[in-house]
């Protein structure tokens, strides 16, 4: 509704998981590096954490772009299929042809497979989005998938994606083998108070922006006071005071016009 007015090609602060998007704080930068490190140097198993709407999907949607052809990927976002329905999942996206169904046939299937891309120098990752989801028994299963290795090295990377209770989920007696497995650990904290300007006018310049819109100082202190600086939170505020400044005729944001857009979201009158 307001791109025309503010000059922008596209909507600044959806808040789907666009890598178009992506802001790379320093804390989203060290997430990212730790994510490329653990898949290029084969260390097994990767956990990323972060708490709801740090940006984590869209962290990884990023990798899936930035990672060669040479490294083979399967993306879950829906770990709570059955565990053949997840298994088929897996081999649908890595476009592996198993069809009797059989959880056998089909583990057999991707072990051919994680062969065959060694035979050819490949590097085969699998990322489960929403890892927290998985049951204690699945978590087994994604373990023991792990298991075909080389003397020297990881022939399959797996990712685990997931908000903080994916560490106490894995701090379970039950999953100490899995633990152990784990190479490489991150967890995303939310943006820090002078990022917030940075990411807005960030999604702003990719949306199109020739700079025309700008946010006070006092306006970045109640988004953040809002927001803590989780930014599908800051998303959806910039949003709403966007839409405000279409229908008031602005393109400065102060406090009030943040406040307003807060009260909006919140269903409050101010």
């Amino acid at each position: 509704m307001y791109k025309e007015y503010f000059g922008l090609r596209e909507n600044p602060f959806n808040v789907t998981s666009d890598p178009h998007f992506l802001y790379l704080s320093k804390r989203h930068k060290e997430a990212f590096s730790s994510l490329v490190y653990g898949i290029k140097e084969r260390k097994g198993f990767i956990e990323i954490t972060g708490e709801i709407g740090t940006g984590k999907t869209t962290l990884c949607r990023a990798l899936l772009n930035e990672l060669s052809p040479d490294t083979k990927t399967a993306f879950i976002l829906n770990p709570r299929l059955p565990e053949v329905q997840f298994l088929q999942a897996i081999l649908d996206d890595y476009g592996i042809n198993v069809t009797s169904g059989v959880k056998l046939d089909m583990i057999k299937g991707l072990n051919e497979f994680l062969i065959e891309q060694l035979a050819s120098g490949n590097n085969v990752v699998l990322i489960i989005d929403e890892a927290q989801n998985l049951r204690n028994e699945m978590l087994e299963e994604v373990r023991l998938l792990s298991n075909l290795e080389t003397e020297k090295e990881k022939l399959f990377q797996i990712v685990l994606v997931g908000q903080p209770e994916l560490k106490k989920k894995l701090a379970s007696p039950d999953l100490s083998q899995l633990k152990q497995r784990i190479g490489i650990r991150y967890h995303i904290l939310p943006l820090k108070e002078a990022d917030i300007n940075g990411y807005i006018q960030h999604r702003l310049k990719i949306a199109g922006s020739k700079g025309n819109v700008a946010f006070t100082e006092d306006a970045i202190v109640e988004i953040f006071n809002y927001s803590t600086g989780v930014p599908r939170l800051i998303n959806i505020v910039c949003d709403r005071a966007m839409l405000l400044g279409y229908v008031k005729e602005l393109k400065t944001f102060d406090r009030n016009t943040i406040k307003m857009a807060i009260a909006e979201i919140e269903d409050k009158v101010v």
